[in-house]
């Protein structure tokens, strides 16, 4: 039910942000990471690609396509010449700023919309609360919704 959950969710997010924002999940996503304080001036490709849960040569990609629409920009790091960290332009952050909203009000639809749903209410309870749909309580398992695994 979890991938179902996640698929569901997912597709409405990149939907409205390719419509409002012209900026596909994935590249929202990287600009979430790189604008996060605990990013510092830069993130290495490895992390980021760790970060938003991408293999790195996707990141890479993914990188010079923001790179070539002035949301970020990449350079050597100082500590290894050959290795390569992203950062976020002002450009981005303020791409990043305008997206934000649409992401949380279109993902706090999509839960409240799975909260109907026979099959996904429990889990999108418990995302949404930390508590079952089903008994008011804590989600059954140690942090996780009954029948995930």
């Amino acid at each position: 039910m979890a991938v179902r959950l996640l698929g569901r969710v997912e597709k409405q997010l990149d939907e409205a942000l390719q419509r409002g924002h012209g900026l596909p999940l994935s590249e929202f996503r990287a600009l979430c990471a790189l604008s996060r304080e605990d990013a510092g001036p830069a993130l290495r490709m490895g992390e980021l690609a760790d970060r938003i849960g991408l293999k790195d040569s996707t990141v890479t990609r993914l990188v010079g396509r923001l790179e070539a629409r002035g949301l970020a920009a990449r350079a050597t790091t100082a500590e290894d010449g050959r290795a390569v960290a992203a950062s976020i332009t002002p450009a981005g952050r303020e791409r990043h700023a305008e997206a934000a909203p649409t992401y949380r009000a279109v993902l706090g639809e999509a839960l409240d919309s799975a909260l109907g749903n026979v099959y996904l209410a429990d889990l999108a309870a418990w995302v949404l609360t930390g508590e079952s749909a089903r008994t008011g309580g804590p989600a059954p398992g140690p942090g996780r919704p009954k029948g995930t695994a």
